[in-house]
């Protein structure tokens, strides 16, 4: 039978058995599921368990509990539509909420009404075959299917290990919905490199309900291709915010799940990195990412529960620490992973005693074409391959990104294709031609006048004008000078940006004539200041007032202070 044709009646009534909740596989880690005892758990897990309620709270409007509605039980995403992400979310928060005494909902037979209605409607929306649809790009995915099963593996066991009465209009549906995504993940394909762990982490959570050997095969078969980590320590991806701190996740669960402990040295190599990508205020950095995370905020909630398993796994200090940060900075975000939190009891324990982060450093990553310096209170990225070659965090203020542009050819973003170090000085560069075209060679001309047929390729190339432009940052002071030089064609005008994150007040700017939240700094020291906290920058330069530059990426919606020049262009930023 082909597995990919999964048939959800023939095996319905099966599905229906009910078994053991707490099977363990030889050698692996799993705790069993204990009883709850408010009393034993510690107090951040409390507050975690608090902030799952409020949570909680901003699903209900968002049921559809309309009795004559054909999507009756569905839960809507915030496009209106009725998803098997939302209802996903709704199940693994509802359920932690109906297992745990110090919730408001604990045991709530109206919650587990809703949620029953819920796991029914997720079953009916899966497909024959045991997939699930991401509607926003994705059909009949194994790679979501793979998500969804990650996050409700746990959450089932969790509550079919509870005394929570009626619980089976919940767990009965669940098991199913999780068995045929089972089939589904034993020969589905993936788009990502972190889908395959995303696969196997979801086999290894279906392993410990159900000892299928089909389940570490086709883990087997994905962990054959080896890790996507680079010399830096990080993933493919170099998804800092998002998918690096979820490959961490889901390694650990398959180490975990399926007794191979070799996959922690690499969630050892990304959180000893991620010391390196670290701004003063608990933010990582997201600019040298390939994914959608590029260039956000992003603090560290995602990576708690890997730092707070291996800091308790390796007696490790720095990671505690890192623990402490999060708890401090952004420990209200982490509440979407408390089912972590609850399967696994030994996460209770006191971390070990906290050893101190790194906070003066330079260090170039060159698999990710990022530099970073920090000293203490302030931080600087330089990058190549990106438009945004440097950014500055310093207290409360961020400069979040300089770039600039010149009107050459259309084409005078610009973007350095490397970055070197030498003597504490980081170099970028990028070289770029504008060519003319002569007339079609005679003996290939097609007679027809069609453009198409006389490419560019062909034409010898004549008044080739050509722009070398480069970049060094230097340590200078409390700070950093930005040497900008562009040579070659003359009088190309030029525009350069330094885009400041929003909510501080300009001193020694003057604003554009007409655009909104844009400024030059036409001379002397500009000053940007927040909350007691300043950025120093400049001299300004003012030759002309043309900031759009034509083939220049557009303004950012951000206070962006723009300075202006023509080629040969030679120009000196402090930046303190």
């Amino acid at each position: 039978m082909n597995r990919r044709k999964f048939i959800k009646h023939n095996g319905h009534l099966a599905l229906l058995v009910p078994f053991a909740p707490n099977l363990l596989i030889p050698g692996s880690e799993v705790s069993p599921v204990l009883p709850f005892d408010r009393s034993e758990k510690p107090e951040w897990l409390v507050r975690m368990i608090k902030k799952n309620d409020a949570n909680l709270a901003t699903i209900f409007p968002r049921l559809e509990e309309d009795r004559d509605d054909p999507d009756f039980g569905a839960v809507l995403d915030g496009n209106g539509m009725p998803s098997p992400h939302a209802a996903t979310a709704f199940l693994k928060t509802g359920c932690c909420a109906l297992i745990c005494p110090e919730s408001v909902h604990y045991a709530d037979a109206g919650l587990v009404e809703r949620l029953g209605r819920a796991a029914n409607f997720l079953l009916r929306l899966q497909h024959s075959d045991g997939t699930i649809d991401l509607l926003s790009t994705n059909f009949h995915s194994t790679p979501d299917t793979g998500f969804i099963v990650k996050w409700l593996a746990p959450v089932w066991r969790l509550l079919a290990g509870s005394n929570v009465p009626g619980k089976d209009r919940i767990t009965l549906p669940l098991k199913q919905f999780l068995l045929q995504g089972g089939e589904a993940l034993k020969v589905g394909g993936i788009h990502t490199p972190n889908h395959r762990w995303v696969v196997c982490s979801a086999l290894a959570e279906l392993h410990k309900i159900e000892q299928d050997p089909a389940y570490l095969a086709r883990a087997e078969r994905w962990l054959s291709e080896g890790i996507d980590m680079d010399e830096d320590g990080q993933y493919e991806e170099k998804s800092s915010y998002i998918y690096s701190s979820l490959s961490n996740r889901v390694l650990i669960s398959t180490a975990r799940g399926f007794d191979k402990p070799e996959l922690y040295a690499y969630v050892r190599r990304n959180l000893d990195m991620n010391f390196y990508y670290l701004h003063p205020n608990g933010e990582i950095v997201t600019e040298a990412s390939g994914r959608q995370d590029n260039s956000i905020i992003g603090t560290l909630e995602n990576y708690y529960y890997p730092y707070r398993y291996m800091a308790l796994k390796d007696g490790n200090g720095q990671y505690a620490a890192a623990c402490r940060l999060i708890e401090e900075t952004a420990f209200e975000k982490t509440a979407g992973f408390l089912y972590y939190f609850l399967d696994d009891e030994r996460l209770w324990e006191e971390l070990p005693a906290a050893k101190p982060l790194p906070r003066s450093y330079a260090k170039v990553f060159p698999n990710s074409n990022l530099a970073r310096v920090r000293r203490g209170a302030y931080d600087a990225s330089i990058l190549a391959k990106s438009p945004v070659f440097f950014t500055f965090h310093k207290a409360g203020l961020a400069l979040q990104g300089i770039r600039f542009a010149s009107a050459f050819f259309g084409k005078g973003q610009f973007v350095s294709e490397t970055l070197t170090e030498n003597e504490g000085a980081f170099q970028l560069s990028s070289y770029l031609q504008g060519p003319y075209y002569q007339p079609f060679p005679a003996d290939k001309i097609p007679g027809d006048g069609d453009w198409a047929k006389m490419p560019r390729s062909e034409r010898p190339q004549s008044e080739v004008q050509k722009l070398h432009s480069q970049v060094t940052v230097r340590e200078e002071g409390q700070g950093f000078s930005v040497e900008i030089s562009i040579e070659g064609t003359e009088r190309v005008p030029v525009a350069l940006e330094l885009i400041f994150r929003a909510g501080g007040t300009f001193v020694g700017t003057v604003p554009h004539e007409t655009l909104e939240d844009t400024y030059y700094l036409k001379s002397g020291t500009g000053t940007y200041s927040h909350a007691g906290s300043s950025i120093r920058f400049g001299p300004g330069l003012h030759r002309h007032r043309w900031v759009q530059i034509r083939g220049a990426l557009p303004k950012q919606d951000a206070p962006t202070v723009f300075l202006t020049g023509y080629t040969p262009f030679h120009h000196v930023l402090s930046i303190t």
